[in-house]
């Protein structure tokens, strides 16, 4: 299936690392040109070296989009590098550890600036030209744990949360101008930093540590009827599929990338 990326340029937040990392791969090998984001200086620049070795069509830029001031950062680096942001994926967030009784609020606030403020600020650097234009997609990285919070790190579950309610009332607010807003919600994804847990995990019930150890720790992590959790190019692919244009009827949603986890189907 040709998913209409080539010659779309395609802005990846937080993609020095992990799934980001991964989904501006796989933008650039459907044909998009995509902007490798790191938040500090030369942050992305292994991930750049890579793709471009390659071949893919992949530039850098900068930006601390946790802060006002870096947002406008990053959004002056795309202009001045030529970059007109045709599909936005605001993938950059963070899960840091917390709990009910001894966080601080002022880490739900953090929680808050990382994991939503962070993309609404895009959202207003790039969707103005992207509603001007008549076409444009924008897709949020939430997470299961939107629908199945567990009670510790309620400050990076909470915050997660908001993106479902955010994705629709954009969708409202850009009503008949061409621009999507959706959320793509995974589970665990087997990142290198996920497998090295899982790898300690294994070992420490004496499974030992091959790929099968690996997987039989996942699934005891996630518990999802497909009995693993996910590969980071099978999420990928969904954030692709919803930026493309066979998906311009898909708008407002929030769509699970866990296997079946969840317990309800929302």
């Amino acid at each position: 299936m040709d998913l209409g990326l080539k010659g779309q340029t395609v802005l990846v937040t937080g993609s020095w690392r992990g799934t980001g990392a991964g989904i501006a791969e796989y933008m650039a090998r459907e044909g998009a040109r995509v902007l490798v984001h790191g938040l500090l200086p030369d942050q992305n620049e292994a991930v750049l070296e890579r793709l471009k070795a390659d071949g893919l069509d992949v530039l850098g830029v900068t930006g601390d989009i946790t802060e006002d001031s870096g947002a406008d950062q990053l959004v002056a680096d795309c202009l001045a590098q030529g970059a007109r942001v045709d599909v936005l994926v605001n993938n950059y967030g963070v899960a840091e550890a917390g709990d009910w009784t001894s966080t601080p609020t002022s880490d739900w606030i953090v929680s808050y600036q990382k994991n939503v403020l962070s993309g609404v600020r895009l959202v207003h650097g790039f969707v103005p030209g992207m509603k001007e234009r008549g076409s444009g997609r924008v897709v949020f990285l939430g997470t299961v744990g939107s629908l199945r919070p567990n009670s510790r790190m309620p400050n990076y579950y909470s915050s997660k949360a908001v993106l479902p309610n955010l994705c629709l009332s954009l969708a409202k607010e850009l009503r008949g101008s061409g621009v999507t807003v959706n959320v793509v919600s995974p589970g665990i994804i087997a990142t290198e930093e996920v497998k090295g847990m899982l790898k300690k995990r294994a070992r420490k019930q004496g499974w030992g540590d091959d790929e099968a150890a690996i997987a039989r720790a996942g699934a005891e992590l996630f518990d999802s009827p497909t009995g693993r959790i996910a590969e980071i190019h099978e999420v990928a692919a969904v954030v692709a599929f919803v930026a493309s244009s066979q998906a311009s009827y898909i708008n407002g949603t929030n769509i699970r990338v866990d296997g079946g986890a969840a317990d309800c189907a929302i």
